[in-house]
């Protein structure tokens, strides 16, 4: 079933997208998304990368794109338009149509959780590829009370949360020693609106009881025991109120202000110009819930442009996104949806791994590319980051390996297709008198494919008449063989048949 634009609306999970030596790798294969490893010129984008687009594209996928390099959005461009998708593909970036203000988004019904949520996985991506390492549950913890607090805080005062609120209250915290300027700064001015707004409630409360219920609260404690049970507003201010007074107020100056300069930084970048406009204000043109309809959201935005607020951004919307796909009732709609990243090590976060191994029932199809492994440990824990990393690889079912002058990915490629059972002769020769000479066959154990084959592979290009090699691993009975790996070629000229 097709709609008014030509594109499906119902869809198989073993429709076949490519054909591997008359081995069909289908929809369900996609979803269970597929990682392209492949070093600089190799082909990846070009060969595996362009086909995989194009296929998904041609079977009315909708997806999200980030973008690392300035020419993505041409490519994409050209790709939409070679599979006829071009009034489908949605541009976000400075100067455009488009805007997402994601505090709207996420904040609907005061919905503190998910803006905590956001915010904290952002904050903790950046600073792990800053430092290379996870944080410390210390301070993981201290920013993530801050931030609630400092939310409920604005809901409680002013119905609302806007950045520039939440930026002008961290800069003026209470802490154990206040001067006049703090005492007549944002936190107390939005600490007496939350104030009055709920003595307002507890005034309008206290009228409604009845005399022998107010005859029954006598002590302070049971007074305000009632209250906190009846009105969650009144319950919200006291946690607010013991935060910042007690807890937060009386931690050394030292680690308050790593606590508050961890959030106000990331506060700061955000309300700066292209990003504040795009993400941070006004009313959504568009959300998430547009790629179920066959959107593609390209975010323009590259990281070698705007580097570490285009990463951000980026991140901060995938996350969102990834969300609202896991969301979505499979039943009322079946569209697959893919995330693409190129130079996909920028784009992470801690729960990447937790995302992807639910992304099949969600349909989403995911596909990362990038150079090497290393690239994914500087960017998940450095040195400690292997079990994350191998996690993290493990929920991407189908792995394109080409061209790769990197001993680590080579290694890993070549353990993954595995071992196998090869023949080996050998020839002994002896003259004792008399010549003689024997020859014995016997097995031997090896790798399948050694390392040092992947450089050699094909890049593309003229000189191989566009044929970009990569032998292709996939998990499960792919292939009509008993073999989980094949070598592929792939075409750089390649267009879909319309």
């Amino acid at each position: 079933m097709s709609d008014r634009n030509g594109l499906q609306t119902t869809f198989n999970l073993d429709l076949p997208l490519i054909d591997f030596a008359g081995s069909a790798w289908t929809v369900r294969n996609a979803v269970e998304g597929v990682q392209i490893f492949g070093g600089i010129g190799s082909g990846k984008t070009s060969g595996s990368g362009r086909m995989l687009a194009l296929k998904y594209l041609s079977a009315g996928f909708g997806g999200l794109v980030l973008t690392a390099k300035p020419d993505e959005k041409d490519l994409w461009q050209d790709y939409c338009a070679a599979a006829g998708r071009r009034e489908d593909l949605m541009i976000v970036e400075p100067g455009g149509e488009h805007t997402f203000n994601f505090l709207t988004y996420e904040g609907q019904g005061g919905n503190t959780e998910n803006i905590v949520q956001v915010l904290k996985t952002v904050i903790q991506a950046s600073e792990e590829k800053a430092s290379g390492a996870k944080q410390d549950p210390f301070w993981e913890t201290a920013l993530d009370m801050l931030i609630f607090h400092i939310i409920d805080l604005c809901q409680l005062a002013y119905g609302e949360v806007t950045l520039q609120t939440l930026y002008d209250i961290v800069q003026t915290l209470p802490g154990q020693t206040e001067g006049a300027a703090v005492q007549e700064g944002a936190f107390h001015k939005a600490y007496a609106a939350a104030l009055n707004r709920v003595d307002g409630q507890v005034t309008a409360w206290e009228a409604a009881q009845s005399t022998d219920r107010l005859a029954q609260l006598q002590s302070q404690f049971a007074y305000d025991a009632a209250v906190c049970q009846d009105m969650p507003d009144a319950r919200l201010l006291k946690f607010v109120d013991q935060f910042f007074h007690e807890t937060y107020g009386n931690l050394s100056e030292k680690t308050r202000s790593i606590i508050d300069f961890s959030f106000s930084g990331f506060l700061f970048r955000l309300l700066r110009e292209p990003v504040f406009s795009l993400f941070c204000q006004g009313i959504s043109t568009f959300t998430p819930e547009d790629c179920l309809d066959g959107k593609i959201i390209l975010l323009n935005l590259p990281v070698k442009i705007y580097h570490k607020v285009g990463r951000d951004c980026q991140i901060m919307f995938k996350y969102i996104w990834q969300r609202a796909m896991e969301k979505r009732r499979i039943a009322e709609n079946g569209r697959p949806v893919f995330l693409w990243g190129d130079e996909a090590q920028n784009f992470l976060h801690e729960y990447d791994a937790e995302y992807q191994a639910t992304a099949r029932s969600s349909r989403i199809a995911t596909v990362y590319i990038s150079q090497n492994l290393p690239n994914y440990h500087a960017n998940m824990g450095g040195a400690k980051s292997d079990f994350r990393v191998k996690s993290f690889l493990g929920t991407l079912s189908t792995k394109v390996f080409h061209a790769n002058a990197d001993k680590d990915t080579n290694d890993y490629a070549s353990a993954l297709i595995g071992e196998g059972f090869f023949e080996e002769t050998s020839r002994q020769t002896s003259v004792s008198g008399e010549f003689s000479s024997s020859k014995t066959k016997s097995l031997k154990i090896d790798r399948i494919i050694r390392p040092e084959e992947f450089p050699r592979l094909k890049t593309g290009g003229t000189k191989n008449k566009g044929r970009v090699a990569a032998y292709v691993h996939f998990q499960g009975n792919v292939l009509n063989t008993d073999e989980s790996f094949i070598k592929a070629h792939f075409d750089q000229n390649y267009t879909p048949t319309m």
